[in-house]
């Protein structure tokens, strides 16, 4: 068999013409998210909580610590004009323009504070930028209905290839996740649910001991079938039903913001590209339109470069914590990133010991005062938050001229087992740095 003949056939299925209509069907939902999710970001977290001022503390992505917060009027400003340009790519307005701009100013807004990582929020980053170079403007827009070159029917294959590429990602890596002892004995699902028997209309059904194990074991064959049965088209109405149940479910009783939707938006990218036309065709009992003749697309040389390339990385990227030792649910080096979505319920407490290399004083310090309510949830149970947390009581003490070394007392509590030490407490954590790729020496297994 010759492989690189195999490899050049499938390349060229990338510039097979498809109909545009999901494509558009998608710009539209994901503007419209993209509004609600900084809509809902500006009121709670900025406007309620004043998370994103300058003058408080804030947990930065090591690597972005120059990312900060702007001063008011500015922050307020900022989030107001990125709402904006998520509803100019729902409309189709300056769609070139303003799709680069939502890009970098979501995921601006997304590493301002690493204790409010999402796992849809980083997806969204993803999502923003595929959207810069996809042609979703070419109908049922403004800027089509303004510039009639922009207009189209059709679209190459390649352009609606990433999105739900992406999203068979995350539900295949979700449910490989899942894969572990834990899940398996509906932990901590079982308590979570338990939690939720009050909830109206749904709670009695939330109450029964059968509940979380069918739920833990659905999503776990759900997420890891439907990447691949949607491939089927006799498959799909019934998958995707299950995905809708699936995602109507968590919606309900965890309250997850934009994630459901925007997975459903994603998910009927799988759907043959013209079903928007034909359900709105069958809707307003209209004959469909005589299609056009479909163009031929030219060939980039660098396509498959470009393909292979944006498949491994989003392929590995959810592997890297087997990089590590030790079971990354307690370590959490690997976690981010990985679509372990659900699957723990962790709690910590602690405090620093601050110890004057001068005078041999101890002082034991709650970040408590420095910190919000869920900054210092957070904190705990997270070694790379401790540490950064840390580095910041250091540099405090040393622009007063101090020389200091920092210890940390932690317990963490993994679903439900006792609390038991998470922090050598022997360590100085001042001289330590984040490392990415090894193991922190400082961290108990």
């Amino acid at each position: 068999m010759d492989i690189a003949a195999v490899v050049k056939k499938q390349m060229s299925r990338f510039y097979h013409p498809v109909d545009i209509a999901s494509l558009v069907f998608f710009r539209v939902a994901y503007g419209i998210l993209g509004f609600i999710d900084v809509l809902s970001t500006y009121v709670y977290y900025h406007w309620r909580h004043d998370a994103f001022n300058p003058q408080k503390f804030q947990f930065s992505y090591y690597g972005f610590e120059w990312v900060r917060p702007f001063p008011e009027p500015l922050m307020s400003a900022f989030f107001f004009l990125l709402m904006g340009t998520a509803l100019f790519i729902a409309i189709g307005k300056w769609y070139r323009w303003v799709t680069p701009l939502f890009f970098a100013g979501y995921t601006y807004s997304f590493l301002l504070e690493k204790a409010f990582y999402l796992n849809h929020g980083y997806f969204f980053c993803w999502i923003a930028f595929v959207m810069i170079f996809l042609p979703a403007n070419g109908a049922f827009s403004l800027d089509a209905r303004r510039n009639s070159e922009l207009r189209r029917r059709y679209i190459p294959l390649w352009a609606l290839f990433p999105l739900p590429f992406l999203m068979g990602v995350v539900y295949f890596y979700g449910g490989l996740a899942k894969l572990n002892g834990d899940w398996l004995r509906a932990v901590p699902l079982a308590d979570w649910l338990g939690q939720k028997a009050a909830t109206p209309i749904i709670g009695p059904l939330l109450a029964y001991e059968w509940t979380p194990w069918l739920m833990a074991y659905g999503g776990l064959l759900l997420d890891l079938s439907a990447p691949f049965l949607l491939l089927f088209r006799r498959m799909r109405p019934l998958i995707f039903a299950a995905i809708v149940f699936f995602h109507a479910v968590n919606h309900l009783v965890f309250n997850i913001g934009i994630f459901p939707f925007l997975s459903l938006a994603l998910t009927s990218l799988f759907f043959s590209p013209d079903w928007p036309r034909r359900l709105a065709a069958r809707l307003l009992k209209r004959e469909l339109a005589q299609e056009a003749p479909a163009p031929v697309f030219p060939r980039y040389r660098m396509m498959p470069v470009v393909m292979t390339v944006f498949m491994s990385l989003h392929l590995l990227i959810p592997l890297r914590h087997w990089l590590f030792p030790g079971d990354v649910a307690w370590t959490e080096e690997g976690h981010r990133y990985a679509w372990r979505m659900m699957l723990r319920s962790k709690h910590g407490y602690g405090r620093f010991g601050i110890k004057d290399l001068d005078t041999g004083e101890v002082t034991r310090y709650s970040p408590r005062q420095d910190l919000s309510d869920k900054q210092y949830r957070k904190l705990f149970t997270h070694p790379d938050m401790i540490l950064q947390y840390a580095h910041y009581l250091r540099d405090s003490k040393n622009q007063f001229g101090k020389r200091v070394a920092i210890y940390a007392d932690v317990k963490v509590s993994l679903n439900g087992r006792p609390y038991r030490e998470f922090i050598d407490p022997q360590v100085d954590l001042a001289q330590e740095e984040w490392r990415f790729f090894r193991r922190s020496r400082w961290l108990r297994e």
